[in-house]
């Protein structure tokens, strides 16, 4: 966490002074995201949620997303990752969704991808964007801080660009 605490803090400043909050929603970060953002003082005006969500139970109990809502979307990618976060903001009514879905390992996920896989998005005002990060660890602790730290630097890296 404490490097994660660092970047949190200057999202946190950000989000405060645009008067703007965040919903996340995170698989195999395993709530890294959401506690980094949480560790800093006044988050009750920034963020207003966060989920794990880490099975199909999950996605359609926190998310409200049927299996009909990501038919033909395979978990662990980009349009899947955008998919959530899209969610995040409208279902949490945010101006910004963060989310992140992987393996974090030792092993890989039934999709074929191998540990240290992720697909991160970021959705919110003028932004929409996802990427792929690939650590090429088993080490599943590292591999969520990777994650965790890879997801917050995408939303500062966000709401830089936003102005």
């Amino acid at each position: 966490m404490d490097t994660l605490i660092p970047i949190a803090e200057r999202i946190a400043q950000r989000l405060t002074a645009r008067g703007e909050r965040v919903g996340v929603a995170e698989s195999s970060a395993g709530g890294l995201i959401s506690a980094a953002l949480l560790a800093v003082p006044g988050a009750s005006a920034y963020f207003v949620a966060g989920g794990v969500v880490y099975t199909p139970r999950a996605r359609a109990t926190l998310m409200g997303l049927a299996k009909e809502d990501v038919a033909g979307v395979r978990s662990a990618s980009e349009p899947y990752a955008l998919i959530l976060a899209r969610t995040a903001c409208n279902r949490f009514g945010t101006d910004w969704g963060l989310s992140e879905t992987g393996a974090a390992g030792p092993t890989g996920n039934p999709y074929g991808d191998a540990a240290g896989h992720t697909c991160i998005a970021l959705v919110g005002p003028g932004a929409e964007i996802a990427l792929t990060v690939e650590t090429g660890e088993r080490d599943r602790v590292g591999n969520m801080r990777v994650f965790a730290r890879e997801a917050l630097l995408l939303l500062e890296r966000g709401l830089i660009a936003a102005g």
